[in-house]
């Protein structure tokens, strides 16, 4: 614990005069906790209610925030808030995007699920231009529209591969895009240790109301594997199980801070391009953990999703060498 709250804070007082740098590197610590939150939460779907895991998740979560991140970020003077419906309302978009994108995965291979989520990043350049008021030059629209295209590759609507489950993720992307928006709209008075509990306790209070309607299984019994990870029963976790519980807990808390830190300090077209370092480490994780390997239609897809989102990062990387201070950012 000691060293981790060392190396955050090393990690701060290096970029703490530079917004782009800090958001670049905390995007990148998140999006390889959510990676390995991903590949843990798939790994438990078969034996597991989806409500029973996050639950749990987030018991642990906020345990370790209070714990190690909000004494690190000013203590609980840290917590306190005069937006507390908009924190729940932030709370809500992460809730749904996670429980739908949970939902895919239990049914899709890995990749793909992340894949197809990928149009998250898109949507969040758009809803930054829509109403943050950023500027997105054409040449980013191209990629973006490169993305897209290489989503519907992967989705393959109007053939036998196309799966319902696949809607899930696409769903989830919208409900992570509202998240980000929302965290740019008060990332300017709240702290990140304040956004990362209160999503946790809205984790907490969404998944102990679910199980109490559901947790006894009585809807359970179907075919579906999305849907039985969704009613199946609770069930008394055995001990080896417990480790991957609590290093859920952990990514999820860690996850949670530090996309919470990249969106509050730099502008969401520069940070939403780094998540897709997401994309290789899912294709890595499936081969490894769950042996699927993606198809050649399928890493066609990945590949213009991915190749956008590099040109991208590329693109804002040789704009943002190229400004002048002190004038108005534009992207061409």
């Amino acid at each position: 614990m000691a060293l981790l709250n060392l190396l955050v804070q090393f990690m701060f007082s290096f970029a703490k005069d530079n917004s782009a740098l800090l958001g670049s590197v905390s995007a990148i610590v998140a999006v390889i906790c959510f990676s390995i939150n991903d590949v843990a939460i798939k790994f438990l779907s078969g034996g597991y209610a989806l409500h029973q895991v996050v639950l749990i998740r987030s018991f642990i979560g906020v345990i370790f925030l209070m714990a190690v991140i909000v004494p690190m970020s000013g203590g609980l003077p840290a917590l306190k808030t005069k937006r507390l419906g908009i924190h729940f309302l932030r709370g809500s978009c992460v809730v749904f995007a996670n429980m739908a994108f949970f939902l895919g995965i239990a049914a899709l291979p890995l990749a793909e699920g992340v894949a197809i989520f990928f149009i998250s990043p898109l949507v969040i350049t758009v809803f930054s231009v829509v109403f943050l008021k950023e500027h997105v030059g054409p040449r980013r629209w191209v990629a973006i529209a490169l993305g897209l295209v290489g989503v519907v590759i992967v989705l393959r609507p109007g053939t036998e591969a196309f799966q319902f489950a696949a809607l899930l993720p696409l769903m989830a992307a919208f409900g992570y895009a509202g998240l980000h928006m929302l965290t740019r709209y008060i990332g300017r008075t709240e702290s990140a240790a304040a956004m990362s509990f209160y999503i946790q306790m809205t984790f907490i209070l969404v998944s102990s109301s679910l199980g109490l309607i559901m947790g006894d299984g009585k809807f359970a019994g179907g075919t579906d594997p999305s849907l039985e990870f969704l009613f199946r029963a609770w069930v008394w976790p055995p001990l080896a199980d417990v480790s991957i519980l609590i290093l859920l807990g952990v990514v999820s808390a860690l996850g949670g801070f530090f996309i919470s830190q990249a969106y509050r300090v730099s502008e969401a077209a520069l940070v939403a391009p780094f998540e897709y370092i997401a994309m290789p480490m899912a294709i890595v994780w499936g081969i490894l953990v769950f042996d699927e390997w993606p198809d050649g239609v399928a890493l066609a897809g990945i590949a213009l999703i991915l190749g956008s989102g590099l040109y991208m990062i590329w693109r804002e990387a040789r704009v943002s060498d190229a400004e002048v201070p002190d004038t108005p950012r534009y992207r061409r």
